[in-house]
């Protein structure tokens, strides 16, 4: 869902709201109730929930460590001598 960030043009109060896209606008401010509250133009901000890509792909790092980790190592030539 999408974080708004509203700010009160009367009192200077500001606060982050999570909305869904289809939520009404906020036009009464919180603090002094006068109806002054608008969304200011910020950087896009959202929050993910659930199982998905971002927690099985992504917010972690690689999550293929344990392949890695059981990979066998390359054979070659090291210091002369080659290992098959």
């Amino acid at each position: 869902m999408p974080i708004y960030e509203y700010k009160c043009t009367e009192c200077g109060f500001q606060k982050e709201v999570i909305q869904k896209m289809s939520d009404a606008t906020l036009t009464t401010c919180p603090e002094c109730g006068k109806e002054t509250f608008s969304k200011l133009v910020t950087a896009a901000g959202f929050q993910l929930k659930g199982n998905g890509w971002y927690q099985t792909d992504f917010k972690g790092g690689s999550s293929n460590k344990k392949e890695e980790a059981a990979a066998p190592a390359p054979t070659g030539c090291a210091g002369g001598t080659c290992h098959s």
